[in-house]
């Protein structure tokens, strides 16, 4: 999509002031790194101090009424019962069949509003099935340009809100509402990076007065502004799902490894019967992490191939046979080595070796339970 054609942050002039190069994603026009940082180095500062997203792209839907959190807990995957009023839950919209239209996270706000933070491409499909599906008196509002979205990400993340008197040290998926400068701001201890941190809604119009002040208070505890070229290596290295790649309407949270966010005894959910179905059986395939074990960088869409051996039976024994497929794949500034997630069939195994097939280039790989660093930050994907 030309450029001219693409959504803007409320940031978009002060991105450009820091020499950011953008792209498109999700039909919205965002930095992916900033001048005199560069991913690595943007990444890096968000694993060793502080980072600062601008991630206003991600959707946001109120959903209210009598009911409203008893209706999303009969539609999406997670169960909002196992939460109360103040916390956030990382939940999955499905459809019929199981696939995956869209991974978000949900603000239990009360029993009669929840907010719901979908992917920029999704949210209005996800608030039309929800509008479609409400019941008399509950309505659904698309609310995506009313708030902004600002991720403070990192080991010194609390010397950053602490620096602007922000509220702090609240539970993993819990929020408060506070206040900055006369306007309101949610502040939710959660992030896509495995380090501590916050994620920050504002007001549309208030966003850029709040990120001049947390890039001020990041760069005072050596941090960056960062883009989503970092976002993307961080959430690789912890294995966190993109919807796109890990999760898509072929793909579902069983295969993805992401029934952790399934209420499976939930009386409804969208998919539910076919994703219970499919738990029985098994999934003929799974997502896994490919380690590198020599110079090479896999990308989503490479071919992985078993290793021939000498005896066996199933994939694994037939030399050269096609055994899945990358999803994402990237250079680990951490590890400093190539990493992937793959869609591997169930023959598979941890601590297999496979060749993943890069532009024609053989590139063996490990096969590893994600994350490939330690998380800092304790909870599941969100």
């Amino acid at each position: 999509m030309p450029s001219d054609d693409l959504l803007r942050s409320p940031l978009h002039d002060r991105h450009v002031a820091l020499g950011a190069k953008t792209a498109d994603f999700g039909g919205w026009l965002m930095p992916i790194e900033y001048a005199g940082g560069g991913v690595v180095k943007e990444h890096t500062a968000v694993r060793e101090r502080a980072g600062l997203f601008d991630v206003s792209h991600l959707g946001k839907a109120l959903v209210r009424g009598p009911g409203a959190a008893e209706f999303v807990n009969a539609t999406l995957t997670n169960d909002l019962g196992r939460i109360a009023p103040g916390q956030a839950q990382y939940t999955l919209c499905c459809d019929e069949s199981g696939g995956v239209v869209d991974d978000l996270i949900a603000y239990l706000r009360a029993d009669d509003e929840v907010l719901l933070v979908p992917n920029a491409a999704n949210t209005a499909e996800v608030v039309r099935r929800l509008a479609a599906a409400a019941p008399e008196g509950i309505e659904v509002t698309g609310e995506h340009r009313s708030y902004g979205v600002l991720a403070v990400q990192g080991p010194r993340a609390d010397a950053v809100l602490e620096a602007l008197g922000l509220p702090i040290g609240h539970e993993y998926m819990s929020f408060v509402d506070a206040g900055w400068r006369g306007s309101p701001v949610v502040v939710c201890r959660t992030g896509y990076t495995g380090e501590r941190g916050y994620e920050l809604l504002p007001r549309w119009d208030a966003a850029g007065e709040l990120w001049d002040a947390l890039l001020e208070a990041v760069v005072a505890e050596g941090g960056l502004p960062a883009g989503l070229g970092a976002r993307d290596t961080l959430r690789t290295e912890m294995g966190y799902p993109l919807h796109g790649h890990e999760l898509s309407l072929d793909i579902t949270p069983v295969q993805a490894r992401s029934g952790w966010a399934v209420g499976w005894r939930k009386p409804a959910f969208w998919g539910r019967e076919s994703l219970l179905a499919e738990r029985e059986a098994g999934a003929s395939r799974t997502l896994r992490g490919l380690l590198a074990l020599e110079r090479g960088i896999p990308r989503d869409g490479c071919r992985v191939r078993a290793l021939p051996t000498a005896e066996g039976d199933g994939a694994a024994a037939e030399t050269g046979a096609d055994v899945g497929v990358t999803t994402s794949g990237t250079f680990s500034p951490t590890l400093r080595q190539g990493i992937a997630l793959a869609l591997l069939d169930r023959s598979v195994a941890d601590g297999d070796e496979v060749v993943v097939d890069v532009r024609g280039r053989p590139l063996r790989a490990r096969v590893v339970k994600p994350p490939f660093v330690e998380a800092q930050a304790k909870g599941q994907p969100i």
